[in-house]
């Protein structure tokens, strides 16, 4: 029996086009998903589009379209990111505008509603429309958002539904305490603990209608609509079809005894991902995350990239330039799975060429030359049984059960280090004339370097790993190259 694995990204706001930090979060997520079916597992990967609350129903305004019309547009450009990424074919993608959705997160509310965690109240707050959350004067710096220093805080004062954070500060401690690993890294996990064990305070989850009319209703209450992260969150369980679906949702998201979802978000998330929908979680009685992780941004020569900041660097336009397998090297190359990574077009040009095009690119084409030309094939059978342990070797596998993307590319890079010295030292290209069955030895062990290093390349690179395997298999010489320079 298939075990079962769950792996899901944040939902972006459709407030604007995709751009190389989600890019980022969905391709490291798409490769720890293809790597676990490499594995056998049955893998549910899901990832969609945020589509509810006060910046999207403005800027819908701005553009003077309806609101559905503006999500519309916004959400087939995410979904785009499919090919254009060549992200799994069996990805899903959720809107939280599907009905499905707004069914199981009317059914989330009513239940913690049921179980006391839901209040009206009127409150007072300065809010941030860019991080759609609450601020209090310690995260203000000269009164402004530390994510969003160019947007203005607003007032907010009106009659809310509230959810009763406060009551699971303890459980939430405790969830930290049993699960030393519940967040990566430990920087985060920390930052966590420390911002639960100072005190919760109950959070906002609804708005007045009249204010801000697009959002799912309040069962029971139309005159509110749900606040976008009540809304939003509940996604990663309505995906699965909660709570119709109890099987699905068991076999993939899990059970109290044995939590199986693994989430991806970035670090201007943790509160929402770490505490919030975990106390949610517990609130209607379900089960937890098993892990989640938390990366870091992508900065534009040494500055946050961001929406709001107009310096986003559009993904699209990278994979034009260089092609898809050249933007997912890059983004696991070049970009910590848990740190911030800076982007230049100057940056990702020398990468290319230098490990791309005059690495990996040059040395398929060296060997497969000297392949064709001297008739040498190598047993595909024999090359599958050499390799078929290659996911226990280290640290390839530690890099992916650590979430070390990095590690486990660099691994991959040491290999074709490795192949491009042993040409450089054994020279079969000179030797083919004095020692025909010597250098047909050393071009067969190259061919099996290359077939090691397609395999594994098949989570990072899927498109170049089928073209080297295929080269090996029909004993093909590479015309047009894998990585032309740029």
């Amino acid at each position: 029996m298939k075990k079962k694995f769950y792996i899901t990204t944040t939902l972006p706001y459709v407030n604007a086009e995709p751009h190389i930090g989600f890019a980022m979060e969905i391709v490291h997520a798409d490769i720890i998903a293809r790597y676990r079916k490499i594995l056998g597992d049955d893998v549910f990967f899901n990832t969609g589009t945020d589509e509810h609350g006060l910046k999207i129903y403005r800027k819908a305004l701005e553009e003077r379209k309806e609101s559905q019309a503006y999500v519309d547009e916004y959400a087939e450009k995410f979904k785009n990111l499919k090919k254009t990424l060549n992200l799994s074919d069996d990805l899903h993608f959720i809107r939280t505008t599907d009905s499905r959705h707004k069914q199981a997160t009317q059914e989330f509310w009513r239940i913690c509603e049921k179980n006391g965690d839901i209040y009206k109240d009127t409150y007072k707050t300065k809010y941030c429309v860019g991080c759609e959350l609450e601020k209090t004067d310690s995260e203000l710096v000269d009164s402004k958002c530390l994510i969003h220093p160019n947007l203005e805080l607003e007032i907010i004062e009106e009659e809310n539904y509230f959810f009763n954070f406060k009551k699971y500060q303890k459980p939430l401690l405790e969830l930290y305490e049993k699960n030393p690993e519940f967040i990566l890294p430990e920087s985060r996990f920390r930052e966590m603990k420390n911002f639960v064990e100072a005190g919760l305070k109950d959070f906002s989850i609804s708005r007045l209608k009249e204010k801000m009319p697009w959002g799912i209703p309040v069962p029971g209450d139309e005159k509110h609509v749900m606040y976008v992260w009540f809304d939003a969150l509940i996604n990663y369980i309505s995906t699965l079809g909660w709570p119709e679906n109890k099987e699905n949702f068991e076999d993939f998201w899990g059970t109290k005894e044995k939590p199986n979802a693994i989430q991806f978000a970035g670090k201007d998330q943790v509160r929402q991902q770490c505490a919030m929908w975990q106390a949610m979680l517990m609130s209607a009685n379900l089960p937890n995350s098993k892990q989640v992780l938390i990366h870091g941004f992508i900065t534009s020569d040494g500055q946050k990239m961001s929406k709001s900041l107009g310096n986003v660097v559009n993904p699209y336009e990278i994979v034009e330039k260089y092609g898809t397998d050249a933007l997912r090297y890059w983004l696991t190359r070049e970009v910590s799975a848990f740190d911030d990574g800076d982007f230049t077009w100057e940056k990702f040009k020398e990468r290319y060429n230098a490990d791309l095009a005059n690495g990996l690119g040059n040395l398929v084409s060296r060997v497969m030359k000297m392949a064709a030309a001297n008739k040498v094939h190598y047993d595909e059978g024999k090359a599958r049984k050499r390799v078929e342990n290659l996911t226990d070797v280290d640290p390839y596998k530690t890099g992916f059960s650590e979430y070390n993307l990095q590690l486990a590319i660099s691994y991959v890079w040491g290999h074709i280090e490795l192949a491009d010295k042993y040409i450089q030292y054994t020279e079969p290209f000179k030797k083919i004339k004095e020692n025909p069955e010597g250098a047909k030895e050393d071009i067969n062990s190259l061919l099996f370097d290359l077939y090691r290093i397609a395999i594994m390349l098949k989570p990072f690179l899927p498109e170049t790993s089928e073209k080297i395997l295929e080269a090996i298999k029909t004993n093909s010489e590479i015309k047009i190259p894998l990585f032309p320079r740029k």
